[in-house]
């Protein structure tokens, strides 16, 4: 299956322009250290350095929980911290879901790009 996708890589490029076999290449697949820092690219970067700073303090505030559930000897403290530090491991597990997400959307885009790009590719070879 491997040699397969190599041989319609191989005609696809063959069809393309210099420039179009470079944009091509772009689309490869990446892994996971590329589509995080991909995250960071883009329209929505902000959005992501946000959320990412948000992560770092919410990680902060839920040590700063789990020190003092550590140290109180009281049934409501530790109810308290204990809600506390739950909610923030929430808080944390949500940005990051989003952030995932975001990855799959990226894949997702570079996919159907790659497949716009075989379809011109063929439907302009079937035009000759």
């Amino acid at each position: 299956m491997e040699t397969n996708m190599e041989d319609i890589d191989k005609l696809i490029k063959e069809t393309l322009t210099e420039e179009e076999a470079k944009f091509y290449d772009e689309l490869d697949e990446q892994n996971v250290f590329s589509m995080v820092i991909g995250l960071f690219k883009g329209k929505n970067g902000w959005m992501i350095t946000l959320m990412s700073i948000m992560n770092l303090i919410f990680l902060g505030l839920f040590i700063y929980c789990v020190v003092q559930f550590l140290e109180t000897d009281d049934v409501q403290s530790l109810i308290k911290w204990g809600f506390g530090g739950i909610s923030l491991l929430i808080g944390i597990s949500i940005l990051k879901v989003f952030a995932w997400m975001q990855m799959d959307k990226n894949t997702i885009m570079r996919e159907l790009k790659r497949l716009e790009l075989q379809v011109s590719s063929l439907s302009g070879r079937t035009s000759e």
